[in-house]
């Protein structure tokens, strides 16, 4: 507790009017609240790299977010960093009753980790009908701050818990190829009258349906969005330098060359990793 202790201390004299940091003292929750988003994605890339010295780094830096926090929160009269410990504590043990409960207790007993996900969902639910929320739809209590991509997923599993669902990946298939076709159509449309804002509005509808199938189809293969975007975007950048590698070895600058001869370098990258 010692260690907590001291990194409360600091955020405390960060946050002094009198004597702390002017930058810290001038933040409020919405000014932070993108840090906190910035940090966990640090949390996620360091995981990724396999870089656990980093990785200890980077976690941190997110807990400092949620001391920060705690911290206005306190200022305020609201709650702080032992309220946070105790309801997060409270809350783990209470959706565990297959762990913390008595064992006799009915209904504490899960089998698999499903079988958990989907006692975990309900616990919510019941959780929010006791604090006041009467949302009852299926789909209520998924966070609009999310990144989109992942509220997608969340959406599409509250859905196939009430039935709406493909039975498998093959209608997924089809309705990506429908949703595209309807992107071309409205891109046809868009260049017949380029100021025609409606056929913008049309065509970013059709291509967010695009994006909500993709997010569909990943999930329909067990596969997580955000790490296979991730993986694409690490691939991409991985290319592209090579391709910038390859032209500064022709004594060439990529910048400035045709379409076509960019592509040659895309090509060369590509073939030598995979040699």
């Amino acid at each position: 507790m010692a260690d907590i202790d001291r990194l409360l201390a600091i955020m405390a004299r960060l946050r002094d009017p009198q004597s702390g940091c002017p930058w810290d003292v001038q933040q409020d929750f919405a000014s932070i609240a993108p840090y906190t988003i910035e940090e966990a994605y640090e949390v996620a890339d360091a995981i990724d790299r396999g870089d656990l010295d980093d990785l200890k780094d980077e976690l941190g830096d997110l807990l400092l977010q949620v001391v920060f926090h705690a911290r206005m929160a306190q200022e305020q009269g609201a709650f702080e960093f032992a309220d946070v410990v105790a309801a997060i504590s409270d809350k783990m043990v209470r959706r565990h009753p297959h762990v913390f409960a008595d064992a006799a207790v009915q209904g504490a007993e899960v089998e698999d980790v499903e079988a958990q996900t989907v006692a975990w969902e309900e616990h919510k639910r019941r959780e929010r009908e006791d604090s006041g929320h009467h949302d009852r739809s299926a789909l209520a209590g998924i966070a609009r701050g999310l990144p989109e991509w992942q509220r997608a997923v969340k959406l599409q599993k509250r859905a196939a818990r009430v039935g709406f669902d493909w039975p498998d990946v093959t209608p997924v298939i089809a309705k990506l190829h429908e949703e595209i076709e309807e992107v071309r159509v409205e891109f046809a449309a868009l260049d017949a009258d380029p100021d025609d804002a409606a056929a913008r509005d049309r065509l970013e509808d059709e291509i967010g349906d695009v994006l909500f199938v993709c997010a569909n189809l990943a999930r329909h293969a067990k596969v997580d969005v955000g790490a296979a975007l991730r993986r694409a975007n690490l691939k991409f950048e991985r290319r592209f330098r090579a391709m910038e590698t390859l032209a500064e070895a022709d004594g060439q600058q990529l910048a400035g060359q045709s379409l076509d001869a960019q592509d040659r370098y895309w090509d060369r990258a590509k073939a030598a990793e995979k040699s």
